[in-house]
């Protein structure tokens, strides 16, 4: 740990990450926040796609998703899952290996009904990951659903929040001639601190 200096220093993972999303959120084009999400399906086989993370908590971080969706059906089933986060502009990226549980309570409401209205009615019309027969389909399901929820629906069961709590957090940074800077935070469970080690490149 002891040539940890510049962008990596600190004993908080939680802090350094909420540091470089910080540092990029000016420097993105879109979507700073955006993480590659990976997951595995019964038999093994993996499945990725991006996600926008909304939260780094003290000790977690938090997306929201439809829990019927590919994603959701895969993580309740494993309890576990993966994410990068990769920022081009500061040549920089995280990457998280934990468990999971599900945020269903107030904060899941919350945030739900910060979110537009016409994504508050999305996530009731949409059966995410399933087959659509066509864009007017899912239009007049939103027409449908507007009709019956009104101006204010609250926040449907089937939908909330996935928080990841690491047992690994990796920081990568480029480095000249491709002699990278990696320095992966791990433990055994949740209640074990912190080892940090450096990586080869």
């Amino acid at each position: 740990m002891g040539d940890r200096t510049g962008i990596f220093v600190g004993d908080d993972p939680f802090a350094i990450a909420r540091a470089w999303l910080a540092e990029a959120e000016p420097a993105e084009p879109n979507d700073p926040n955006a993480i590659a999400l990976a997951t595995v399906d019964e038999d093994g086989f993996p499945n990725a796609r991006m996600v926008l993370l909304k939260e780094i908590e003290a000790d977690a971080f938090l997306f929201y998703t439809n829990y019927g969706s590919a994603k959701g059906r895969e993580i309740a089933a494993t309890g576990k899952a993966a994410f990068v986060m990769h920022w081009k502009s500061l040549r920089r990226q995280i990457r998280v290996r934990g468990v999971t549980s599900r945020e269903e309570g107030p904060q899941a409401d919350a945030y739900y009904a910060s979110r537009s209205l016409q994504s508050r009615l999305g996530a009731w019309a949409s059966h995410q990951s399933e087959p659509l027969a066509s864009r007017g389909a899912l239009l007049a399901e939103v027409a449908r659903v507007t009709a019956s929820k009104g101006m204010s629906p609250q926040r449907p069961p089937f939908w909330g929040g996935i928080r990841l709590r690491p047992l690994e957090i990796e920081f990568w940074a480029d480095g000249a001639f491709r002699l990278h800077d990696r320095f992966r935070w791990s433990r055994d469970t949740l209640d074990d601190g912190w080892d940090v080690e450096r990586l080869n490149p």
